[in-house]
């Protein structure tokens, strides 16, 4: 298991709309094959969930997976995100409306051991009321993922591949977080079939 919070990617995966005659679950399956095929040595994916579509009544079940990888040797995370919106793009996703419906969703969750852009603007966004959170985006890339710890659609998978891995503002694992969820939450997410 990659647990070491210095030399490994976190990556989320979602999709609740079909692409191009697809379901959603063929559409996270490519994206997991686009990120080994560009440079992602070593990539480890999740089981496949479904969990009910964020927030509450906006659309159909969501197919949910989390991928962990070492950070390739020259890449920071600006080029990593690049790559993802590129692969999002190639599966027919738009940015029309925040936490819309989507044909592919790949949020990096974290990028080694990096507070971006600083701990200030981390703290605020972390510290942002939810409903602020549904209203506002940030004009940039914050790491750690600033909702992480919130969301049992992530940590759940993520908890399949990187239980170990700590978080480096909060110091708490990834069991220890999806843990500290609500029951009710952690039961909305259940496996699919391999």
């Amino acid at each position: 298991m990659l647990a070491d919070v210095d030399s490994c990617i976190l990556i989320a995966l979602g999709a609740n709309l079909p692409q191009a005659g697809e379901p959603p679950q063929a559409t996270v399956r490519r994206a997991l094959d686009d990120l080994s095929a560009a440079g992602l040595a070593g990539l480890r994916a999740s089981r496949f969930y479904a969990t009910p579509c964020f927030p509450a009544g906006a659309g159909p079940d969501y197919v949910n997976a989390a991928a962990v990888a070492p950070v390739p040797a020259g890449w920071d995370a600006a080029r990593l995100l690049g790559l993802l919106h590129d692969i999002e793009s190639r599966h027919g996703r738009t940015r029309d409306t925040r936490w819309g419906m989507r044909t592919l969703d790949l949020d990096l969750l974290a990028c080694g051991a990096a507070i971006l852009p600083d701990r200030a603007t981390w703290d605020h966004w972390h510290d942002l009321p939810p409903a602020e959170q549904s209203r506002l985006a940030p004009d940039r890339l914050i790491l750690p993922h600033p909702r992480l710890q919130d969301r049992a659609f992530v940590l759940v998978p993520l908890a399949d591949v990187a239980p170990d891995w700590r978080h480096p503002v909060t110091g708490r694992s990834v069991s220890e977080m999806r843990d500290a969820l609500p029951a009710r939450d952690i039961a909305e997410v259940r496996p699919l079939p391999a």
